[in-house]
């Protein structure tokens, strides 16, 4: 378990301020896994709906403190968690320094709970769902589920498939799951890896914006705990096995609701041109691809980071719309 917060408790700092009336709390999934949530109200006298954020990979509601405070200040309420292993909510294995999940429907499980359990009965209809990497390919999967209750998507680079390799997808889900099922599961992917140094602005996979890196690294570097290092091989086999259901036609045509894929021209850790396809091959699906912009979009200068704020609005505010 991740016991170093308590479920109330966001780190906030003055370079990284929290939004205005964001609260955090604790919920608990059906299978007894704590999640440390977060609502921050709208900042304007009326509420538009509510905006599910959620989060990729290795990331914190701490993170999107930014981009939380952006959506409010449009009327928007927000809520949104820490994925179960990661963040503030409670780790699943021992080396709490590693990304695992069991299985990929634990994640899907643990969003549809909290959308039953916290996101009904506490904010503001109508509902959409603004979703980073990682987050993506989970709100995809639990998409058929969610028709009745989700106006709308928007997916930030969402990891559909990772950028092509000697292995294929099929190959390397295939791999990863023989692994598991020897007893492989809990070791990293990347067990040599050593961090050298902090990447730069020019080094960085993730964002090009030098204020945001920054502010990024000290978040880490002040809560730690919050953060991960490599994945298990448990998590790949899981994430694979979802990425190879997204190439099936019969599953794609469930996949009714409004969806706009928002990917970043310049991205090396998820492939952009897969994203395009699938929302190609979507009944209701779209594409923007922002150009030269890296992988965390909501991270990115405000060059690339703006005309995906007016892009997110743009699609969802027909639903949820302004007064």
């Amino acid at each position: 378990m991740n016991d170093a917060y308590e479920p109330s408790e966001l780190v906030s700092s003055a370079g990284n301020p929290a939004p205005p009336g964001i609260s955090a709390s604790s919920f608990r999934t059906p299978d007894g896994k704590r999640l440390r949530y977060a609502i921050a109200p709208s900042q304007l006298p009326r509420t538009r709906g509510t905006i599910i954020l959620l989060q990729g990979r290795n990331e914190a509601i701490e993170k999107y403190f930014e981009t939380i405070a952006d959506l409010t200040r449009r009327g928007y309420m927000v809520m949104t968690f820490d994925w179960r292993g990661q963040g503030g909510s409670q780790r699943i294995i021992r080396n709490t320094g590693l990304g695992y999940v069991r299985k990929f429907r634990n994640y899907v499980n643990d969003l549809e709970s909290i959308v039953q359990d916290v996101v009904l009965p506490d904010c503001r209809g109508p509902y959409a769902i603004l979703a980073h990497s990682m987050g993506g390919l989970i709100a995809l999967q639990a998409s058929p589920r969610l028709m009745n209750v989700i106006e709308r998507m928007v997916l930030s680079a969402p990891l559909i498939s990772f950028p092509p390799g000697r292995i294929g997808l099929r190959g390397l889900n295939r791999m990863a799951r023989i692994a598991q099922f020897v007893g492989l599961g809990r070791l990293p992917t990347h067990p040599f890896q050593a961090r050298t140094h902090e990447p730069s602005p020019t080094t960085s996979v993730l964002t090009s914006d030098p204020k945001r890196l920054e502010r990024n690294q000290a978040l880490a570097e002040a809560a730690p705990g919050l953060f991960l290092g490599s994945p298990t091989i448990a998590w790949l086999a899981a994430v694979s096995g979802a990425m190879v259901r997204l190439t099936d036609s019969d599953w794609i045509a469930r996949l009714a609701i409004p969806t706009l894929i928002i990917a970043a021209g310049d991205d090396s850790v998820v492939a952009t041109p897969a994203a395009e396809r699938l929302a190609w091959r979507m009944r209701s699906g779209s594409s923007l691809t922002i150009p030269f912009a890296r992988h965390e979009l909501l991270q990115e200068a405000d060059r690339f980071r703006e005309p995906f704020l007016e892009a997110f609005e743009a699609f969802v505010g027909g639903v949820l719309p302004p007064d």
